[in-house]
């Protein structure tokens, strides 16, 4: 007698196996590299317009998701219409991020506007560090996907990491260049291990002609 489908556990797994096919890792990884190289321009471009460039490089890599998960992932795994729980979730995790993203945007216009009256380096990267954490902590909550819990930790000890590098051994950019570029780079490869595993796991099902 064939057993009855329990319909919640197979949403769980196929959210899980969708989320989990390694390109948030990389589109993630990439975001991270603006933290790399936009010192290196500021000097030149101001720090608006320095980070300001990387958004068509954003647009692109996005892009480019977009159309592997449409074109690559879709037909090995399928698409699926979530239930009202799980969709409910999701807009939780929304607002929270939208609400994250604002106050850490509000955060750099205080850095900007008056950071000379803050001394001392290592309290914005100390808050900077406690927002990204509780934002990839959300995510990782959120869309159950546990190895975010390991980014953002990463990323929340990188900007004190930089500042210690930057006042104790004379690293420049604050030493961002020095902590983001190996993490981000991490991040981009094991998306990339994580995608081409997907690929070996679930072969594209390829429909006979006159079928």
């Amino acid at each position: 007698m064939q057993e009855p489908i329990n319909l919640k556990s197979a949403e769980r797994k196929a959210f899980q196996t969708n989320v989990a096919d390694g390109l948030w890792d990389v589109f993630i990884g990439c975001f991270l590299l603006e933290l790399a190289f936009a010192p290196f321009l500021s000097k030149f471009m101001g720090d608006f317009w320095s980070s300001f460039i990387f958004l068509p490089f954003f647009g692109l890599v996005y892009l480019a998701i977009y159309l592997v998960r449409k074109n690559v992932v879709a037909p090995r795994i399928g698409t699926f219409k979530y239930g009202k729980p799980r969709q409910k979730k999701l807009m939780v995790f929304t607002i929270i991020m939208v609400v994250l993203n604002l106050v850490i945007f509000l955060l750099g216009l205080i850095a900007y506007f008056i950071f000379d009256k803050f001394s001392n380096g290592f309290l914005m990267g100390a808050l900077l560090g406690i927002l990204i954490m509780v934002g990839f902590s959300a995510a990782a909550y959120f869309l159950e996907y546990p190895r975010l819990y390991l980014y953002g930790s990463l990323i929340m000890l990188a900007p004190l990491l930089g500042e210690w590098l930057y006042t104790y051994h004379g690293a420049s950019h604050h030493g961002y260049p020095i902590v983001f570029g190996p993490i981000a780079g991490f991040m981009i490869l094991i998306g990339l291990i994580t995608f081409a595993r997907l690929l070996k796991n679930h072969p594209e099902i390829e429909i006979p002609e006159g079928e």
